[in-house]
This record gives structure tokens, C-alpha cells and sequence, in this order.
């Protein structure tokens, strides 16, 4: 196969700081090819295979399934932290054909919408098992009357247009004007980060700083305060945290009683502490989820296609091959504005 899209994930800048694992170093191997989320055109078949799924020629999304378990869920990500996977940054490879999940026939999108679908898979799984735990706790009560919120990227605004569908209110921080018009453009009520500049945990240069400590207990009582006018009150049912340590103990403090943090993603810090106590009587659900199940691809795939739950068209941000390096360095400083950023391989 030959990939024509790649989606730039997490994953990918974690691989490239070596944090917080080194998978070169957990694979055994000296040199590691990233890229598990696109795009590819089928070139061969193997002539002895008998699986009909794809055949030459088809547009295919890559399944990032390196191990699976008994279930079908993920143990160990395919181009990531599986040995002797070869990612979307090789410009041809072979890999096993039930990786590959063709494109519906015909479909009403274009193959840049698609290659952002990693994120809407993850989002979809994460989603549904978030919404359940709450209902375990929340069986009757009309979901308009609360409030889901979200930090983080593409992930998080794809799970609010699923949270939006099923009748929550729902916002999302966001931390640049490009951002800001594109969440509210979706229905998505915008929390302009900006206008809490110290929300992030102190670093620890930062720790013996008490005016820094000043700043943020400032930050944190008018985010809180926000949540509060958004929520009547009451808090957030669902806080999609996909950022982790720096925001964790503000989830928890915008949490309602009876409510749900979920994360199916680590950005910024995968150590988190909490006080069991404390989140037991608020009687809070902590949801954590990772990629999805491999049988569940063709029915989310063919919801984004009946539903146009998709990449919107014309919001993302694609560089060329030989300028991935820039595409790296512009994702870990933060100068994408696109919640979709992709590189392209090979041409449609």
C-alpha cells in the first residue's frame, strides 16, 4: 500500500520526545516509522490471501491495531509501541489487509475529511462509555438540563458534537480567535482560554513562586465561576479531559455531583492523583479509554458516513511530506490552528 494522508496525532510528538515512553527503547528496535491514522491506496493483494475486503486500487483507512486482545480492544498501538510495525511516514510498506478498512463506496467526503477519522473513532467509543457510567447514575433526568465540557483537540470537539446530538449544552476551551469561531461555528459554546492565563499547574521552576500561585487561584475562581453560569450551578455531568496533569485538579473541581470525567488521551501529563475519599462521596465516575474496538470500525465508519459526523470540509491544515519536521516542531509549540493537522505522502 502507499499512504496518501497521514493524521498527526499525539502519539506522534510523544514518540519524538521519547516521553512518556521510549518505544524504540520497548520495542528493541534502533529506528521506529510513526504514522498510524490515514489514508492509503491498495497497490497489491496478495495473490494466496483470501480475504476479499480490499482489493487493488481501493482507498483504505489504516486501523492502528498492533495487538489486540481477547475482546478486540488494543494492547499495544500499531506504529507506536507494537515491534515491527511500519507507520504512514514509509512511502510504501506492507501490512495485513484486516488493518485496512475501505472507504464507503461512493461517499459524500473527500479523502482529507477521512484522514482525520482516528479522532472520531476514538471519540465515538470514548463517548459511549462515558455517556453509560453516567446513566448509571443520572437514569431520568433530561440531558438539556447539563452541562458537558471539554479540554483538548480534535478528539474532545468530535465527542461534544456526539454529547450536542444527544441534547446536552456543551463548551470547549479554546485558546486562539481561529479556534474560538470554529467551535462556535459548530454549536459549541467557546471558553476562551485566554481569558484564564495561569490555569496550568505550576512547573517546577515555578513552585516556590507564590505570585504565580496568586495568578492561578485567580484563573482558577473565574473558570469555575464560568462553569458555574454555564451549568446553573450545578457543574459539569461530563468533563472530557484529554489534556491530564496540569488541568486534572480543575476537572475535578468543575465536576458536578454524580458526574463523569472521561479521557481516552494524555497531552500534557499521564500522572494523576486525586482523593479516593472525596471523589466517592461526589459519587464522580472516572472513565479511561484507549482507541476502540477493531468490530466496531465499519459501524462508526458508516455513521460518519450517513450522519456527516466528519472532519468538517476545509478545516484542515496539510503539509507536504518533506515538510513534516516543520509540521512537528509548528504541533509541540502550539501554532496550528487546525484541530486536524495532516501530512500528505503521496498525491490522490
Amino acid at each position: 500500500m502507499e499512504p496518501i494522508l497521514g493524521s498527526w496525532e499525539a502519539n506522534m510528538d510523544h514518540a519524538l520526545t521519547r516521553s512518556p515512553i521510549d518505544v524504540c527503547s520497548s520495542r528493541g528496535e534502533d529506528a521506529v516509522v510513526l504514522g498510524n491514522l490515514g489514508v492509503v491506496r491498495v497497490l497489491r493483494v496478495n495473490a494466496g490471501s483470501r480475504d476479499v475486503r480490499v482489493r487493488e486500487g481501493d482507498l483504505c483507512l489504516l486501523l492502528p491495531f498492533g495487538r489486540i486482545d481477547r475482546f478486540g480492544y488494543a494492547e499495544l498501538a500499531y506504529a507506536y509501541d507494537c515491534p515491527g510495525t511500519i507507520g504512514l511516514l514509509a512511502k510504501r510498506s506492507k501490512m495485513d489487509a484486516r488493518l485496512l478498512l475501505p472507504l464507503p463506496d461512493g461517499t459524500a467526503y473527500s479523502p482529507a475529511q477521512w484522514a482525520g477519522y482516528g479522532r472520531y473513532f476514538t471519540a465515538w467509543d470514548n463517548w459511549q462509555k462515558a455517556y453509560g457510567c453516567w446513566r448509571t447514575q443520572v437514569p431520568d433526568d433530561d440531558p438539556a438540563n447539563h452541562l458537558v465540557f471539554g479540554w483538548g483537540g480534535g478528539v474532545a470537539f468530535a465527542e461534544l458534537l456526539l454529547a450536542k446530538r444527544a441534547g446536552f449544552r456543551v463548551a470547549m476551551a479554546a485558546g486562539s480567535d481561529e479556534r474560538v469561531a470554529f467551535l462556535r461555528a459548530h454549536g459549541i459554546t467557546p471558553v476562551d482560554r485566554r481569558l484564564f492565563p495561569d490555569l496550568s499547574l505550576p512547573s517546577r521552576e515555578e513552585r516556590r513562586d507564590r505570585d504565580r500561585h496568586q495568578r492561578r487561584r485567580k484563573s482558577v475562581e473565574a473558570f469555575l465561576h464560568l462553569v458555574g453560569d454555564l451549568s446553573d450551578g450545578h457543574g459539569v455531568a461530563i468533563f472530557v479531559d484529554n489534556i491530564g496533569e496540569p488541568l486534572y485538579d480543575i476537572t475535578l473541581a468543575a465536576l458536578a455531583r454524580e458526574g463523569t470525567v472521561t479521557t481516552c488521551g494524555w497531552k500534557a501529563g499521564m500522572r494523576l492523583s486525586h482523593l479516593r475519599g472525596a471523589e466517592a462521596i461526589a459519587r464522580h465516575l472516572h472513565v479511561n479509554t484507549h482507541v476502540w474496538r477493531l468490530g466496531d470500525s465499519p459501524g462508526i465508519r458508516d455513521f460518519m458516513e450517513a450522519e456527516g459526523w466528519i472532519v468538517p470540509a476545509g478545516s484542515d491544515t496539510v503539509y507536504d511530506f518533506d515538510r513534516v519536521p516543520e509540521l512537528a516542531d509548528d504541533y509541540a509549540h502550539g501554532r496550528i490552528g487546525s484541530y486536524f493537522p495532516m501530512f500528505r505522502v503521496n498525491p490522490l
